[in-house]
């Protein structure tokens, strides 16, 4: 189990006991989120460990940036069929060199035998009644995203042989799979302005889905916004990245809709601060996601993404 990297006053006790002891302060919410990593399911196999620790809780840390949240704590859940004390090395140095970054701290967990295994729980904080959640979406809103949804999914696709990519991007999209960079600034800073977020897990369309469940209204997405994008339109298809984007997972970026009227601000000051951003629809009134084609013409889609219990 790695040691905590970062100084927090408001850990009273950390690793060590029975529990953490956190104080909490007033004015604030506190966030937890937990999610389970297994090989050769959310990682292939052949996986570096140091991307498996980076990844382990970037994932996490993706959710408390969905809900606009800052992440404070975690704890690490770590099943090995042996110990390979080089590969706990690498694990380490991935998970903690995150962890660092974002300035969050490693506060209790447990490793045991068995197979392959990482559950990581994160605590995070937010202003009382602030936090964004799925359910606020209304009609008349713009749909954003984060970065290029697909290049994770095009990435697996790579490291299967099922897509043949030019080195040039490769090395990228497999990066953006192994190394997903949790967005918790963007977060932060949309935490006043976004009607409703989510973070992008299983795919575009069944993440947007959830948003259009809980907001109870529709959506109608640009299916040039995501398709036409450099370098990967020159390597492939229009229908590929369309496909990638809509139904692969593993991008967490931040899926999220904005009143109409604050759009274009948002745009100019998102140039200058953050990661590429597009502006791919807008929410309607009625039931389920549409795409439109750059004729203008609709086509309803399936809202699928990624299922642990489906083929």
């Amino acid at each position: 189990m790695p040691g905590p990297d970062v100084g927090d006053n408001r850990v009273n006790l950390g690793i060590g006991d029975d529990t953490a002891i956190i104080k909490a302060d007033s004015g604030e919410e506190l966030l937890f989120t937990t999610d389970t990593l297994i090989s050769g399911v959310h990682f292939p196999e052949a996986t570096d460990p140091t991307a498996i620790g980076h990844k382990s809780l970037a994932v996490n840390l993706s959710d408390i940036a969905a809900m606009g949240g800052q992440a404070r704590w975690f704890t690490l859940a770590l099943s090995l069929p042996d110990i390979d004390t080089d590969w706990l090395q690498s694990f380490s140095t991935g998970l903690l060199l995150l962890a660092k970054k974002f300035g969050v701290s490693l506060v209790g967990g447990d490793t045991t035998r068995g197979a392959l295994s990482i559950t990581i729980s994160v605590i995070g904080t937010v202003p009382e009644g602030t936090a964004v959640r799925r359910s606020g979406a209304r009609p008349g809103d713009t749909i954003f995203v984060t970065g290029h949804p697909g290049m994770a999914a095009l990435g697996l696709a790579s490291i299967k042989g099922n897509i043949d990519l030019p080195d040039t991007i490769k090395t990228a999209f497999q990066k953006k799979l192994d190394y997903p960079h949790p967005r918790l600034q963007e977060g932060n800073c949309l935490r006043n302005t976004a009607t409703s977020m989510i973070d992008i897990s299983d795919g575009l369309a069944a993440d947007l889905g959830h948003i259009l469940a809980a907001s109870e209204c529709s959506a109608v997405i640009d299916s040039d916004s995501l398709s036409h994008w450099q370098p990967a339109s020159s390597a492939l298809a229009g229908t590929r990245l369309l496909d990638a984007a809509l139904y692969g997972g593993d991008d967490y970026e931040l899926l999220f809709t904005v009143p109409m009227d604050m759009s274009v601000l948002l745009e100019q000051e998102w140039r200058s601060s953050f990661s590429p951003l597009l502006r791919i629809g807008d929410i309607t009134e009625g039931t389920g996601l549409k795409v439109r084609d750059r004729h203008g013409n609709l086509m309803k889609i399936t809202e699928r993404g990624y299922n642990h219990f489906h083929d």
